[in-house]
């Protein structure tokens, strides 16, 4: 680490946001997961939803490293104002694919980066259209367990990117981690981008 950049921490397990941050050239000097309970509010619609759980564990990893800059997302599969569950048993990845099959759905990720009790936070919306799905690949599609835990009941960038007739957004956003706004939210705090490019 650089002597006169902060701590960047990440505070996600997620080893695709790790991925899309190294995609950029930024390799977190830690990676530290808030653990916060993650369902909706009772009455709670998608884009707040996300922004919020983005700002809380941005907030809590923030509360345990307050010189650091921490950076926290969160994903949001939504049809309509219906929050998708993330898929964590076959019974609930066969309910989101059945759902999302033939139709269109918004993904709403959040990014939230807190700098020294400064909240910063950019939305990534993308609309996501499927093709319409047989049972074949509903079949296909859980018997390769890219499902579990994901949002939705998918992951874009495994086999579900063939599900996938329309995309207009971001990409990375769908993935996890808007890289766009990430790159936004860390030059405006003059944090180096593209270490590894720059030297």
């Amino acid at each position: 680490m650089s002597e006169n950049r902060p701590l960047f921490v990440l505070a996600s397990a997620s080893p695709r946001r790790l991925d899309l941050l190294r995609q950029i050239g930024l390799v977190p000097d830690e990676v530290l997961a808030a653990g916060l309970d993650e369902r909706p509010g009772k009455t709670e619609q998608p884009r707040p939803h996300a922004v919020r759980l983005a700002r809380e564990k941005a907030q809590a990893v923030a509360a345990l490293r307050p010189d650091a800059l921490v950076l926290a997302a969160d994903t949001v599969v939504a049809c309509g104002r219906r929050i998708l569950p993330k898929a964590e048993d076959e019974a609930t990845a066969r309910a989101c694919l059945d759902l999302l099959g033939g139709r269109s759905h918004r993904v709403y990720t959040a990014v939230c980066l807190v700098n020294r009790g400064r909240v910063m936070e950019r939305l990534s919306e993308t609309r996501v259209v499927f093709r319409r799905l047989e049972r074949a690949d509903v079949d296909a599609y859980i018997a390769s367990g890219e499902w579990r835990g994901k949002a939705g009941g998918y992951a874009i960038q495994g086999f579900a990117g063939s599900f996938v007739r329309l995309l207009t957004g971001s990409y990375s956003g769908v993935v996890g981690l808007p890289l766009f706004e990430t790159a936004s939210l860390l030059r405006g705090t003059g944090f180096p981008l593209y270490p590894s490019v720059a030297g």
